[in-house]
């Protein structure tokens, strides 16, 4: 099993999915995208399985700060890769690849179905 935790590691809901993680005993990666950066294939393979209205973070600080006319340019996949590559705090987190089946964000209820169907 390949388990990849992409997210900063200050971030409380980040926090929170690698201490659920360790406590069930899950081996897992962490991936400090601000630190270790990101690449354009990385995002475009999340976007193969998850809408860009799930990964963008239009309630978080970094999307309220961008200029109406940034916000209004994310039209299309190609957009939004190029936003969250130039402002990776817009993107909601942890994102979570388990073998290929990707989630955002965290709870416990959500993690105890993709690891405990």
């Amino acid at each position: 099993m390949s388990i990849t935790v992409y997210g900063i590691p200050n971030c409380d809901t980040v926090k929170k999915a690698r201490t659920w993680l360790a406590e069930q005993r899950h081996d897992f990666t962490f991936h400090d995208f601000k630190k270790q950066g990101l690449t354009r294939d990385i995002v475009a393979g999340w976007l193969r399985h998850l809408s860009r209205d799930v990964l963008v973070n239009k309630k978080g600080t970094t999307w309220r700060g961008l200029a109406d006319e940034r916000k209004a340019a994310i039209v299309d996949d190609d957009s939004a890769i190029a936003l969250m590559l130039e402002f990776p705090s817009v993107i909601k987190r942890p994102v979570l690849d388990k073998d290929g089946v990707y989630a955002v964000s965290f709870s416990a209820a959500q993690y105890q179905q993709i690891f405990h169907p």
